[in-house]
């Protein structure tokens, strides 16, 4: 886990998602807990080189943020070229899978309704209520007439 210290050499991928990704690839396999730690530092030294990588081809493009095509380009420099058909495919569906949730999360998109009409609405609700307050204070005054001698 990683330490307030904030020492780079702490930091490290949670041991329940490889625990759960061990257990998803290899249904019937034991693993031993330090083959599991060895998977763990792997993994932390691969995405190290691969950030760092990509933040050097970053840097010669003059651009402040790393892009998946900087991850790519990292990948094949690094000689895991292999892996790049793959990696654009997993890509894909994370664009898809986030843009999904873009549109589901859009509650003007989900009621179906042109926004014109919404707008419509939300102005009649303002009549009403004002109309409501109107009457409110107006029954009120009458009160307060009818109170005074």
């Amino acid at each position: 886990m990683a330490s307030s210290s904030g020492n780079d050499d702490d930091l490290t991928i949670p041991r329940a998602a490889i625990n759960k990704m061990i257990k998803e690839t290899l249904p019937n396999v034991r693993v031993a807990n330090d083959a599991r730690e060895l998977v763990v530092n792997c993994c932390t030294e691969f995405i190290h080189l691969i950030s760092s990588e990509a933040n050097e081809i970053c840097n010669k493009s003059e651009k402040k943020t790393i892009s998946p095509e900087h991850v790519i380009q990292a990948l094949e420099s690094l000689g895991f070229g292999s892996y790049i058909s793959e990696v654009k495919e997993v890509l894909q569906e994370c664009k898809t899978v986030a843009l999904k949730r873009r549109k589901a999360s859009s509650r003007l998109e989900n009621l179906g309704i042109p926004e014109e009409e919404l707008l419509r609405q939300q102005q009649e609700l303002f009549a009403k209520v004002s109309e409501a307050i109107f009457l409110t204070k107006k029954s009120n005054v009458r009160l307060n007439e009818l109170d005074t001698p």
